[in-house]
């Protein structure tokens, strides 16, 4: 009995205290997505966007820009322009500029996200083609808040297999993983924010090329992520008959399924990659007897998206990039070779002799003939 009493007493206690640290959100803002870019004079430029929960608000939203040196002082800038306490925890999206990302020094601006507990490592990473003023001040009326709008997209994208989904902890891996370089999601303002596809960083960071749509989705497939992607090849044989082209096909891939063994011979390592994509068919824009040819055209298809994926390693054995991560199979199966090499693995990789195999099967051809 006394125990219970003295519980009861300390929750009591609890209440008076507990109720004078509650804030209403009116007194809050929120920070759901921050940017940085660089103005026309090469000054650093950060932005946040905000919701507002006002009632006598018209806008749902509010964004402010900030010329400081560092993130950390542009949070103090923002507390001298918002009318309520500034919470950085809650950040879904960080925006960069292009031009940032051109300069290789520009990771260091993240020393505060990673150094203070309060920032969320959760967030979303994109890179903006384009001025990123022109996104965070995007009002769109037929969409959600924008913070909230950008980050369903780029979830819904990356589930499509149209881009990558790297959050700032993720980010922090592949910068500091010495058999990965990063790589990013890309997007651009036109009439609404479209997804452009994947923006790829060399060891320093420094941004070196942008993947397409379906060159995203073949980067998943190498980096072995278990989706389910559409893709779409032309076979040669068929001609365009005005605005419509004939050689199209479009198949969609479940449960991919690449293998990479992992040699070193002769001061050069060699990749042989394995690719097994059971495929169903869902556009198909020439006739053709499925049924009865279905291997000629599997192998019609094996030849088109070997030449796809041939060409992208190819460039980025140009850039001197790895987004697929094989360095870390360099390390894991020949770390000896990998060890001396790790401090410029980019370069390494771009003399490595890469084979792959790429093998489809039609499992479902739909239910027209």
């Amino acid at each position: 009995m006394k125990r219970w009493l003295s519980v009861g007493l300390l929750v009591l206690l609890c209440v008076p205290g507990c109720g004078g640290d509650r804030i209403n959100v009116e007194e809050l803002t929120l920070g759901l997505m921050l940017g940085m870019d660089l103005d026309q004079d090469n000054h650093m430029v950060y932005y946040l966007s905000s919701p507002v929960f006002n009632k006598e608000a018209k806008k749902k939203n509010e964004e402010f820009g900030r010329k400081t040196e560092t993130l950390r002082q542009s949070m103090t800038g923002f507390d001298a322009m918002t009318t309520g306490l500034t919470i950085r925890g809650k950040v879904q999206v960080m925006l960069i500029g292009k031009r940032v990302l051109q300069h290789p020094d520009w990771f260091r601006l993240f020393d505060v996200v990673y150094r203070d507990a309060k920032y969320s490592v959760n967030a979303r990473v994109v890179a903006v083609d384009g001025p990123v003023s022109e996104v965070i001040n995007f009002y769109p009326l037929d969409k959600p808040r924008l913070p909230l709008h950008m980050t369903r997209l780029i979830d819904t994208a990356n589930r499509r297999g149209i881009t990558v989904r790297t959050t700032l902890q993720e980010l922090h891996r592949q910068m500091y993983e010495k058999g990965i370089t990063p790589s990013i999601s890309e997007v651009r303002l036109n009439k609404a924010v479209e997804v452009k596809g994947t923006a790829v960083l060399d060891e320093r960071g420094r941004y070196a090329e942008r993947l397409g749509l379906q060159e995203s989705t073949l980067l998943l497939m190498l980096q072995n992520r278990q989706k389910e992607m559409n893709l779409s090849v032309q076979i040669p044989g068929e001609g365009k008959q005005g605005p419509i082209r004939r050689s199209t096909i479009t198949f969609r891939v479940k449960n991919a399924k690449t293998k990479i063994k992992t040699k070193h011979v002769q001061d050069r390592f060699q990749f042989d990659i394995d690719i097994q994509l059971p495929i169903a068919l869902s556009e198909r824009l020439f006739p053709f007897d499925v049924k009865k040819n279905g291997e000629e055209l599997q192998e019609a298809i094996d030849e088109q998206l070997k030449r796809q994926f041939e060409q992208i390693i190819r460039s980025f054995q140009k850039h001197q990039t790895d987004p697929i991560g094989l360095g870390l199979y360099a390390r894991a199966y020949e770390y000896e070779a990998y060890k001396k090499v790790q401090e410029h693995w980019g370069e390494a990789f771009a003399k490595a002799d890469v084979k792959l195999s790429v093998k489809t099967e039609i499992t479902d051809m739909g239910p027209v003939k």
